[in-house]
């Protein structure tokens, strides 16, 4: 089953800021996590890493958070506020736990590329980034649902 060719592909200005939404969230938990383990002095340091904890909080924490509401939303809280949807890019179905996976590590590539993998977004027919071409999935405006009766009946 192909992925319908009416689907609204969502672009790069609206993934950029659904994506900074969902960092300052992230940011409004992490901070008072990492404040309470370490104190106040932990944000004047330049030690890079404070131990097994701080790795905890800074990356494991955030990871599985993001890669959970991707498992149980097809989205983030950011995607979310815009009505984004992560689905799979060939049925435009919900993607597999795998797929989610490989698309938070595909993250990293492309802030390793200098963002390039991000800009792709901008350029690609079907607005994938390199971490959604590198999962199969792509990121779609998910229509609010209607309260036309006759709509319902033939989605349905």
């Amino acid at each position: 089953m192909e992925q319908k060719q009416d689907a609204e592909y969502a672009g790069f200005w609206v993934r950029l800021m659904s994506a900074v939404l969902d960092a300052l969230l992230l940011f409004l938990i992490i901070v008072p996590v990492l404040y309470s383990i370490h104190g106040s002095t932990y944000f004047r340091s330049d030690i890079l890493n404070r131990g097994f904890l701080d790795i905890l909080n800074s990356l494991v924490f955030p990871s599985l958070l993001v890669i959970l509401s991707w498992v149980v939303f097809s989205s983030t809280p950011g995607k979310l506020l815009f009505s984004l949807k992560i689905v799979d890019a060939k049925t435009g179905g919900k993607p597999k736990c795998r797929q989610y996976i490989v698309r938070y590590l595909g993250y990293y590539l492309s802030f390793l590329l200098l963002g390039i993998g991000f800009f792709m977004i901008a350029f690609r027919p079907r607005k994938q980034a390199l971490h959604d071409m590198l999962a199969g999935t792509v990121v779609v405006r998910n229509p609010p649902p209607t309260d036309n009766p006759e709509d319902r009946s033939r989605s349905v």
